[in-house]
């Protein structure tokens, strides 16, 4: 049994977000602490990756703010997280989607996942 991997398991809280996939457009509320103010702050975007395992597993999300590119590393074990909303379910071929870096406009599109009710 691997010490570390048991004590993580054991020192870190267990939060149940929904299931998504890079491409898949998500909105991240987290708090943000002001002095003795604390807030909460939606950040909206698309998964680019999902990095790691266990505790230390992270997810990137990726917006266009003012027509500049903003990515944010988010921790799953972050105390900070409020709450994680699925928006669009998005329909790629790849695990991390660096390519969408480079482009921009329709071009970075990414087509919607269309399920099909099975009879």
């Amino acid at each position: 049994m691997n010490l570390i991997s048991y004590v993580h398991e054991q020192l870190t809280p267990k939060k149940e977000y929904p299931s998504f996939r890079p491409g898949d457009n998500i909105s991240v509320s987290y708090k943000i602490i002001e002095g003795a103010k604390e807030r909460i702050q939606v950040f909206r975007g698309d998964v680019i990756q999902i990095n790691g395992e266990g505790p230390t597993k992270t997810f990137t999300v990726r917006k266009i703010s003012n027509g500049v590119g903003v990515e944010r590393i988010i921790p799953f074990s972050s105390p900070a997280i409020a709450e994680i909303e699925v928006l669009k379910r998005g329909k790629v071929r790849r695990a991390k989607l660096y390519y969408l870096r480079a482009l921009t406009g329709k071009k970075a599109k990414i087509k919607e996942r269309r399920y099909v009710a099975k009879a």
